[in-house]
């Protein structure tokens, strides 16, 4: 097999990725000086940042408005309070907020301000402060536009319509000199589609693994490609921290904030449709109760093992799974009409509802009508966004799951976002920065914080040539030959039938199944294993329909990596004594049921051990095993804020190493 002729692209940095955190780093590296920079994705129109969003997709920033005293450390302390985050992390985080949040004002990014120019803010999940800002459900959308036009406007190469298929190392594993991806628009049975690009760093901006999940609000186009840096060496870091919520599936979005806090029915269904009945009002001891918790969904909206007791918000999502996953039905939010528990003649009698909800509603003058005509009071464009995708919320019910949102790990990077695996950068939501818990919006600052940092270590220590092609060729010879090996494979699989979806529902279900936000030590390790005997078997099994289906099996092979390498940590958690906390309820036969009538398989009890609380799991995967440590958090550093010396560090060229 002769790699000789194929295309090789070298360059300072390759970007991997289109999303707000490869495209700000992109920008950034350009201002820094460093203008040898390619891009490369699988499509600039795909993936989170562009296509998802919720009710007021919030971004995350120091306070920079009011009376209100805040400073970085605070923030880095409220970063750092979630657990299992390293200070250092946390205080770079705080610390570039206000950078970051206005380099997007500066291009663009429609954030609001009051007339003495304050960028006001307002309170979020897991926020003391209120640090939280907003452009819209669209924000992130907002971001990758005006980031898309700085890179553009400043020629960046864009390599589009190239999957990632490999990271590059050198010949002893120790650092990353490039990647091989997979033109898509090459038939791989009229010639080579691979593309090798020769970098002296990559920065690897590729989101969360969205595509292990079958029940997800990751956009569609959001796959992840996280298996190949774990292949590649790679630690991964707070694998069993995600978060789940209440998404709709037809149309895939967060149900957030003004979506609950109208007080819509929650109905379930059989499979059919036949069989409606709102089921809440099965579990609740009153109505009262019942439109509490809902109204909390919207405040309260990722899943929470702390806010299940007392009737809490959460009970909702484990009722949501109860129906559909256990039962088999199907769940819907329904906005045409009141819940009946708590109506009479179909209007609601908002006396029942707890002080904070009743003042929300009243000061929003909506104590009046439908949810739909509450919502169209408070947020049209909420009704707007489903209607431009094809579902009126006035005519028809809303079809919802508990689903997968954001991966609050993810793999290892210093305060540089630099990695184990040196000269590799994964920045957003790839790189593990997130705790157990992260105030809401935070992901958009890490990411924008994050590529930054890259940007300016690269620049400023990384500045190499990248290898001459033939040094190159020979240090990654045997990874090249390697992918297209497994490419031939796939391609001698190519018949009159597919069974590539097949196999990626099967990778879904999987992890849907065993590590979403209900698990179990049993279930990880049948999963970890299942997952492991189907990679192994990957190329045997699979049959393609078509040549353009090797993207597909190529990622079927990254996401059972990546799936092997997360269960495989949940089971580490479980069997280290870890319990329910974060985002996902852990049973435990010791524990307690939330409501007397539901199954064993949701008695938990919540971790109260302060170690998991003060220690990261780091995982590596090496061959078909992976390798787990315990690392105690790191404290939020106490530099000395002496100018002089500062600035002497600074002109001497010491703060960047």
């Amino acid at each position: 097999m002769n790699i000789q002729h194929l295309p090789v692209i070298s360059c300072n940095t390759v970007v991997v990725g289109s999303g707000v955190a490869a495209l700000n780093a992109a920008d950034r590296l350009v201002n820094y000086g460093q203008k040898d920079v390619v891009i490369v994705t699988e499509g600039m129109n795909m993936g989170t940042s562009r296509n998802t969003g919720s009710d007021k997709q919030t971004y995350y920033k120091l306070t920079l408005s009011g009376a209100e005293p805040d400073s970085v450390y605070d923030m880095a302390r409220t970063l750092s309070d979630g657990g299992a985050m390293d200070g250092d992390i946390a205080l770079v985080e705080a610390a570039l907020s206000a950078q970051a949040f206005y380099h997007l004002v500066d291009i663009g990014v429609p954030f609001p301000h009051n007339p003495f120019g304050e960028y006001v803010g307002y309170k979020t999940d897991h926020d003391p402060r209120q640090r939280a800002t907003s452009a819209g459900p669209l924000t992130s959308k907002y971001m990758t536009e005006k980031l898309e036009q700085q890179i553009r406007a400043k020629g960046i190469p864009v390599y589009d319509r190239h999957q990632v298929i490999g990271i590059l190392t050198d010949a002893a594993g120790s650092r990353a000199i490039g990647v091989i991806a997979l033109a898509l628009d090459v038939d791989p049975t009229q010639s080579d589609p691979y593309v090798l690009f020769n970098a002296a760093n990559v920065v690897y901006a590729t989101g969360g693994p969205a595509g292990m999940y079958g029940t997800s609000v990751y956009p569609p186009s959001q796959t992840g490609a996280t298996g190949i840096a774990f292949e590649a060496g790679v630690k991964g870091k707070n694998l069993t921290e995600s978060q789940f919520g209440i998404a709709s599936i037809a149309f895939r979005w967060n149900l957030s904030g003004t979506y609950q806090q109208v007080l819509p029915r929650y109905v379930s269904t059989a499979p059919d449709g036949s069989e409606p009945r709102e089921f809440l009002a099965d579990y609740f001891p009153d109505p009262g109760k019942m439109l509490d918790a809902v109204f909390f969904k919207g405040y309260q909206w990722p899943f929470d093992p702390l806010k299940v007791a007392d009737y809490g918000s959460s009970l909702i999502d484990i009722l949501v799974y109860y129906e559909t996953v256990v039962k088999g039905r199907r769940a819907f939010l329904d906005f045409r009409r009141n819940p009946s528990w708590g109506s009479s003649s179909g209007e609601l009698d908002f006396s029942l509802l707890g002080e904070e909800a009743y003042t929300y509603l009243k000061n929003s003058q909506a104590l009046f009508g439908r949810p739909i005509d509450r919502l169209a009071h408070m947020n049209q464009p909420a009704i707007d966004l489903y209607c431009d995708n094809g579902i009126d919320l006035s005519q028809e019910m809303l079809e919802i799951a508990v689903c997968a949102q954001h991966n609050n790990g993810g793999l290892e990077g210093n305060i540089w976002w630099e990695s184990n695996l040196q000269h590799f950068f994964p920045v957003g939501e790839v790189n593990g920065t997130h705790g157990v818990y992260r105030p809401g919006g935070s992901a958009l600052n890490s990411g924008q914080v994050g590529s930054t940092r890259a940007a300016q270590y690269i620049a400023a220590r990384y500045r190499e040539e990248p290898m001459a092609r033939s040094q190159f060729l020979a240090e990654a010879k045997p990874q090249i030959m390697a992918k297209m090996e497994l490419g031939r494979k796939f391609l001698a699989k190519l018949g009159d039938r597919s069974n590539v979806s097949e196999i990626r529902s099967q990778i879904q279900d999987r992890m849907t199944r065993s590590g979403a936000h209900i698990r179990s030590l049993e279930q990880a390790k049948t999963a970890a294993e299942a997952a492991l005997t189907q990679l192994r078997s990957l190329v045997e099994d699979t049959r393609i329909g078509s040549p353009y289906e090797l993207r597909l099996c190529f990622q079927n092979y990254d996401l059972l990596l990546s799936q092997y390498v997360y269960l495989s940590a949940i089971k580490d958690y479980i069997e280290k004594g870890g319990k329910s906390r974060g985002s996902y309820l852990i049973y435990d036969s010791e524990g307690e049921l939330p409501l007397p009538q539901l199954p064993e398989q949701f008695r938990f009890s919540l971790t109260t051990d302060p170690y998991f609380h003060k220690h990261i799991q780091r995982v590596r995967l090496q061959g078909f095993s992976c390798s787990f440590s315990w690392d105690p958090v790191k404290p939020i550093p106490r530099e000395s804020g002496w100018f002089e010396t500062v600035w002497n560090d600074f002109l001497a060229g010491r703060i960047i190493q």
